[in-house]
């Protein structure tokens, strides 16, 4: 059953940690795939916190939940953009929904 997890009743914005990639390979299905060099897209992955861990064991998205975070992880330098890589503090999100989507967008 999906869960839904926000910040608040509110549900405002946040975002995943993610990175691009270059890669050489095959990709699509056949007959129409296609041998080139690819940018690929992963959102990183941490160890879950207290609720995400109740739903999911094994990870979590490394998530930016402020305007500073996302700045740090875009703009900032190394080392400090890879220290946000860990599970957000147990508390911080809270679960708005289970099952099927029903609210509109």
């Amino acid at each position: 059953m999906p869960t839904w997890f926000a910040l608040d009743d509110t549900r405002p914005l946040f975002f995943f940690a993610g990175i691009w990639r270059r890669w050489k390979g095959i990709r699509g299905s056949r007959p129409n795939h296609v041998e080139d060099n690819h940018m690929l897209f992963s959102f990183l992955t941490t160890e879950p916190n207290a609720e995400v861990g109740e739903v999911h064991e094994k990870a979590m998205p490394v998530l930016l939940l402020t305007e500073a975070d996302r700045e740090l992880w875009m703009q900032g330098e190394l080392e400090e953009a890879l220290a946000l890589q860990g599970p957000t503090k147990d508390g911080a999100l809270r679960v708005v929904a289970r099952g099927r989507r029903e609210d509109t967008a």
